[in-house]
């Protein structure tokens, strides 16, 4: 059936309703909610779109071919892996979609395959030539000269060859397992002893670069010059074919935290055990014979749907190393943070005690606001306690040097370190134990629960002797390399009703009090749902009454149910909905009599969009709202995670955060418009062909321009 042809029920009339009735409603249609996972990879479609968009910088481009190939990778080993384990236990796929977990997953496993080639070919047709044309290539064994493969066969005798094991099949040497996102080469030997044909695989250390440098901007993949270099594996044996395969294995981890009394020690045991998952997808180079193919699919027990052959080569993951030549001219332009969102006159402590400060990264520098605050905390005297989360954070933190050194220095130190946050695992258990032997307090969290909320909070003794506490809330992790990169949002406060409210949440964090409700804070999983939801709802009673209402959304994702039928009646009710949706979203707008009063966009460019924004009201009514936070609209976040959102009351700051929404949302900026139908339509350009207003582009000329005021 056709999103057209819904039979879809009548708007809601005028008359009041309470909460309870509002967020019930009449029926709405079966077919309301887009796929999740189709919708995820329309999401990846639009990287790969800026990949092929001639109007960005070369270098750029090749950067978001290697997002789209990370962001893939990530794709099978956990919603791909999760579709699986689901079919295999007998669950139902999550969501409340009408299609069966196999057709799911066929649907899934085929758009998947279509832009797998597509990205294949968007390199090798079109950014590798590009690249070719300004002097930077990426060649196969065979187009390099005498001396570079002289030159590379002594790099392989040195640095390769004894890294290297070749593992061969045989009754005496069974299949080896095959590491997940590790690639290889399947060989084809034929032993001139026996006439007997056997299959070997020789695995490419990971350890080593993706792409070698055969001169400055001259590159070829290691497996060609390991390829190139098999007699030295194997000896006196004729290869008949060698090709490069990469398989990519579940990685979602699974800790029973209720039977395990030492979660840290229970995270790397698992870690070691995730080597081992079943497979859930094999990509291999379109030359590789079928007998080859064959043996793989056999021995790995791989559904025939997720094979994927593609012109190589594999694993374009490995083109970051390409990205980040120094060559100016072909990336966007150098761009350096304002540094004026937080005044240098004073401490940090005097600036924040004046007024609340909203800063906005990477347009506002994140050194000169969050970490200058975590520093100067470690520093001051007067500063008695620090207690931040860490979801995230890089390899070199100054965020946790500065904790480690008030630790030292005999502050009350607490830190919430999140173990369990996906593919940071090892990371963060090397910084949970840096952070103990400093003598802070490190948390783990609750039983069942990722601690997603990025929140400090600061105790400091003041001149005339009373305590004040300062705090920091936002949307980002405290990551510094991140920070230049994701857009993102926090606030700066010492209002006594946030701190309080953060207190109170860190005790229920680290000590299992309770409180019955917060001043200035919404908290997953107990409250932010409902929050949400009934703020949708009063803006409907507002249409309904006659009154002024207006709903507008930045987030990551959009998912969850309750939220996108609350959007749905709000719609119903006459309400204008604006929602800016980076990635997933599960509802479809413009839709009559269920969404025609719903806008999705997308933008999607140099910085990834990572701020989240909840909106309600026009601004001008009592009933206005603003609030910032953590957490997207999905199951996860808010039932299965500690995740909070602040309400922003100064109003500079949220008629700021209005017209930021005003901006994504306007029709005159760069954005993709999602229809009815889960697809989503790009609009670049002006009717005259003029590029629209790149929102990002925008809000750094808006900081160079004051900076160049000061």
């Amino acid at each position: 059936m056709g999103v057209s042809q819904m039979n879809l029920p009548a708007a809601e009339g005028h008359e009041e309703h309470d909460e309870a009735r509002a967020g019930a409603g009449t029926a709405l249609p079966p077919e309301r909610y887009l796929d999740r996972e189709e919708s995820w990879l329309r999401f990846n479609e639009r990287v790969l779109e800026l990949a092929e968009d001639e109007s960005v910088p070369l270098l750029e481009r090749v950067r978001f071919l290697a997002i789209f190939a990370t962001n893939l990778d990530e794709f099978f080993m956990v919603r791909v892996a999760g579709l699986v384990r689901r079919m295999v236990a007998g669950f139902p796929v999550e969501g409340t979609g009408l299609q069966l977990p196999g057709q799911v997953l066929e649907n899934t496993l085929e758009l998947a395959g279509e832009l797998t080639v597509r990205h294949a070919r968007a390199f090798s047709e079109r950014v590798g030539p590009e690249l070719a044309e300004h002097g930077i290539e990426i060649l196969r064994w065979k187009e390099l000269s005498a001396t570079e493969r002289d030159t590379l066969g002594d790099l392989f005798r040195k640095r390769i060859y004894p890294v290297l094991t070749p593992l061969v099949v045989d009754p005496a040497h069974p299949f080896p397992f095959i590491s997940g996102l590790s690639l290889n080469l399947a060989v084809m030997i034929a032993d001139p002893r026996t006439d007997a044909t056997v299959f070997a695989r020789v695995k490419v250390p990971p350890l080593l670069p993706r792409f070698l440098a055969v001169s400055q901007y001259r590159f070829v993949p290691i497996e060609d010059v390991i390829a190139a270099h098999l007699t030295d594996l194997f000896g006196d044996v004729e290869i008949i074919e060698q090709h490069a395969f990469r398989v990519t294995r579940i990685r979602d981890l699974e800790v029973d935290e209720e039977l395990t009394e030492n979660l840290l020690q229970a995270m790397e045991r698992e870690l070691v055990r995730r080597r081992f998952e079943p497979a859930v997808r094999l990509e291999v180079e379109d030359t590789m014979s079928a007998d080859v193919l064959d043996r793989l699919v056999t021995e790995l027990d791989i559904d025939h749907r997720a094979v994927y052959r593609v012109p190589g080569p594999l694993d374009l993951s490995g083109l970051f190393t390409l990205a980040d030549l120094n060559i100016g001219e072909l990336k966007y332009p150098a761009f350096v943070p304002s540094t004026r969102a937080v005044s240098k006159d004073n401490s940090i402590f005097t600036a924040i005690s004046e007024s609340d400060i909203l800063v906005h990264h990477p347009y506002d520098s994140f050194a000169a606001s969050v970490e200058r605050l975590i520093d100067e905390a470690a520093d001051d005297p007067r500063v008695l306690a620090i207690k931040q989360t860490l979801y995230r954070t890089s390899g070199q933190s100054p965020i946790v040097d500065a904790l480690i050194d008030a630790a030292e220095a005999g502050k009350q130190v607490v830190v919430v370190v999140e173990i369990k946050a996906r593919f940071d695992e090892r990371a963060n258990i090397a910084w949970a134990r840096k952070l103990e032997e400093a003598g802070c307090h490190v948390v783990y969290g609750f039983v069942g629960l990722k601690t997603h909320a990025k929140m400090a909070l600061i105790v400091r003794e003041e001149p005339d002797g009373t305590l004040r506490r300062y705090c920091h809330l936002g949307t980002g992790n405290y990551h510094p390399t991140t920070a230049r990169v994701y857009e993102d949002y926090g606030l700066l406060t010492a209002d006594p009703a946030v701190g309080e409210d953060v207190s109170a949440l860190f005790n229920h964090i680290t000590g299992y009090s309770r409180t019955g409700s917060y001043q200035r804070l919404l908290e997953a999983p107990e409250a932010m749902r409902s929050g949400i939801v009934s703020r949708i709802n009063r803006q409907a009673e507002r249409h309904r009454a006659g009154q002024p209402a207006r709903i507008a959304f930045k987030t990551n994702a959009l998912v969850d149910e309750a939220v996108v039928d609350a959007l749905y009646r709000a719609s119903q009710a006459g309400v204008a909905v604006d929602l800016w949706v980076r990635g997933i979203c599960a509802l479809r707008p413009g839709i009559p009599g269920l969404s025609e009063h719903i806008r999705v966009r997308s933008v999607l460019g140099r910085f990834l969009e990572h701020s989240r924004i909840y909106a309600f009201g026009t601004g001008e009514d009592e009933d206005s709202e603003v609030w910032l936070g953590s957490a997207d609209m999905m199951h996860r976040n808010l039932d299965r995670r500690v995740e909070l959102a602040v309400q922003v009351v100064d109003p500079g700051h949220q008629r700021g955060l209005r017209r930021f929404l005003d901006i994504g949302m306007d029709d005159g900026t760069a954005s993709w418009w999602l229809n009815g139908d889960g697809h989503w339509t790009r609009h670049s350009r002006d009717e005259a062909g003029n590029p629209l207003r790149d929102v990002q582009e925008t809000l750094v000329r808006e900081r160079r321009v004051r900076s160049a005021d000061d």
